[in-house]
């Protein structure tokens, strides 16, 4: 039976993956940037749109897409600006509406329900892990790099291997998430407070999409 992928690959690119995963980037700025604004439950919605989207650019990489996004220039930027706008367009929602928060619909019953309905939500993040400038370089061009060639299956293989960073972000990102939620409960004692949280949420996001556009590959 072929072999699909060694012990110490997966290893090796779990180790990796961590390194990379560890320095927060869009997604987990994004998501802590929800928690800040709707709370918990949008948070982990996020979270789980994330981690889709994150798998789909591996899906991508496997189907030799992604290669052709990382190394087109045009493609790259048009991805990237993408997200980039995006996440303004939902910085600046949570921003306007952020007088709308009330303390009582976290406090009281199942914490109010929350604002955008689930489906949404989980949308909203997978566009935004689909269209991550970060996710798409460190999939295109890293993970390969990780495939034993000669055991064939390659496309198998990716997909095996890309599992690795997305349990690893998976976890990460909800305890980001639940912290970024913890803090909000605080803020919910007082609508004022609330507002002025759910305001410096729509900000993270707005600045999130900002750097996203201004940073990264410019060759």
């Amino acid at each position: 039976m072929t072999r699909m992928v060694s012990a110490d690959r997966l290893l090796a690119f779990a180790a990796m993956s961590l390194l990379v995963i560890v320095i927060p980037g869009p997604s987990v700025l994004f998501v802590i940037g929800r928690a800040l604004a709707h709370g918990r439950r949008t948070a982990m919605a996020t979270v789980l749109g994330n981690v889709v989207g994150s798998y789909l650019l591996v899906v991508a990489v496997a189907l030799g897409i992604g290669s052709l996004v990382e190394r087109s220039v045009t493609v790259y930027m048009a991805v990237k600006l993408a997200g980039a706008a995006y996440l303004v367009f939902l910085g600046v929602q949570a921003f306007r509406h952020r007088k709308e928060l009330k303390a009582e619909r976290i406090t009281a019953g199942r914490g109010g329900g929350p604002v955008r309905g689930d489906l949404r939500t989980v949308l909203d993040g997978v566009l935004v892990g689909v269209t991550n400038p970060k996710g798409v370089v460190f999939f295109a061009a890293v993970l390969p790099q990780f495939v034993d060639h000669s055991a064939g299956h390659v496309p198998a293989q990716m997909l095996l291997l890309g599992l690795v960073p997305i349990l690893i972000g998976l976890v990460t990102d909800s305890l980001w998430g639940l912290t970024a939620s913890a803090a909000r409960a605080w803020f919910a004692r007082s609508d004022r407070r609330l507002s002025l949280i759910g305001g410096a949420g729509g900000c993270t996001m707005i600045g999130l999409g900002v750097t996203v556009a201004v940073t990264g590959r410019a060759e």
